[in-house]
């Protein structure tokens, strides 16, 4: 069972032994937001989701710094909706925030980053997707656990890619999020030599809990032959109306049928059910990908405080961005942050609602030093330029 014990204990134990435990000091920053309206009310989103894995994380962390003399502390500002921001994270820093596990869009995010009082901070994120965040938009004092549009996208391509399905179509939502994951779907599709036959935006706003049968046949008629059909619904709306009433009877991919997820209930090997379990018994739910990318954020300040014997932002942000970063993270190989964009580089399960089908990358999919870098924007193509750029 990957619990961080393995290889730490023997060199600390002995030195640790009656010391007086030093405390570090992790502040958990959410800006709550209201979810966008959808055709099903089916699906309501757990109030604590994020926030769950951060707490699970924090005693799992905490059972090591009992061994290493290390002590751990969350705090936590939950600001809702209707509340401004930034007053909340600057009272935060004020009162001596420095290590901060953010779950914010990509906006405020910024804005945190961007404080005079965050520089020096170390900050990760677990709620924004977004491309421009590891890119252009990336900044030196912010981590990011959640993984990319880019990195599941370039997971599905490779799958596709081994399933040697050549024609494909997809469907896309109107939403933000929607054309940013169908864009990145089209992007992955390109990187790995792959096309797309056709394209339709879904623009319906009727019930289709009762027209589904009628209308998704004839919308999705005029696509041409294909093999699989991509669906861009990131919102989780749609897209399951989409399944088995298609006008052809063919697979789904993307946000329904095999998705590419950073973690989900499904994932069980290499000692996940453990973490699974564990999870469940706190929470009352499966685990999510929100809330893995809070627990590996977690887990993530402890190594490398376990590591390092310290506990000040610029040595943990040092440790982590270096090759000596070994997080277990239940996923088959140990993770780490790539230290040209600082996001994390983990496996991408490929799951359906009752299964793990498959875990990029792929066997055949080849890197110079770490084949985890063939998902998302590797060293030569990255445009950040914060953390110093290709190398």
């Amino acid at each position: 069972m990957e619990r961080m014990l393995a290889g730490v204990l023997a060199g600390v134990l002995a030195g640790a032994t009656g010391a007086q435990a030093e405390m570090l000091r992790i502040d958990w920053l959410e800006r709550q937001v209201v979810p966008p309206p959808v055709l099903s009310n089916m699906q309501a989103e757990p109030a604590t989701l994020g926030l769950d894995g951060a707490r699970l994380s924090l005693t799992d962390i905490a059972t090591t710094g009992k061994f290493t003399g290390q002590d751990y502390r969350l705090v936590e500002t939950v600001v809702p909706p209707e509340a401004a921001f930034l007053p909340a994270a600057k009272a935060a820093l004020a009162d001596g925030a420095r290590v901060l596990v953010v779950r914010a869009p990509a906006a405020d995010l910024l804005a945190l980053a961007d404080l005079p009082e965050a520089q020096g901070a170390l900050i990760f994120n677990t709620e924004a997707p977004d491309e421009a965040l590891r890119g252009t938009d990336c900044r030196a004092n912010v981590l990011h656990t959640l993984p990319s549009y880019a990195m599941r996208t370039d997971a599905l391509a490779q799958f596709i890619v081994t399933k040697r399905w050549t024609h494909l179509a997809i469907i896309e939502g109107t939403l933000p999020e929607d054309r940013a994951y169908a864009a990145a779907l089209r992007a992955s599709l390109t990187k790995f030599g792959l096309s797309l036959a056709a394209g339709k935006t879904w623009d319906f706003d009727a019930n289709m809990r009762r027209a589904a049968a009628a209308e998704v046949p004839l919308f999705t008629q005029d696509l041409p032959e294909h093999d699989l059909l991509l669906v861009a619904d990131e919102p989780g709306d749609f897209a399951r109306y989409v399944a088995y009433n298609t006008w052809l009877p063919r697979p789904l991919a993307g946000s329904e049928g095999a998705k590419p997820v950073g973690w989900a209930g499904v994932v069980e090997q290499n000692g996940a059910a453990q973490l699974q379990n564990r999870f469940r018994d706190l929470a009352g739910r499966a685990m999510t990908a929100d809330d893995y990318a809070a627990w590996v954020a977690v887990a993530a300040i402890g190594e490398a405080a376990t590591r390092t014997r310290a506990s000040d932002a610029a040595t943990l942000r040092g440790y982590l961005l270096s090759d000596k970063a070994r997080i277990g993270g239940f996923l088959g190989r140990p993770l780490g942050f790539r230290d040209w964009d600082g996001q994390l580089r983990q496996p991408i399960p490929i799951v359906t609602e009752r299964a793990v089908v498959a875990q990029a990358p792929f066997e055949g999919f080849l890197h110079a030093t770490n084949e985890l870098d063939t998902l998302g924007p590797d060293r030569p193509e990255t445009q950040c330029t914060a953390f110093g750029g290709a190398k």
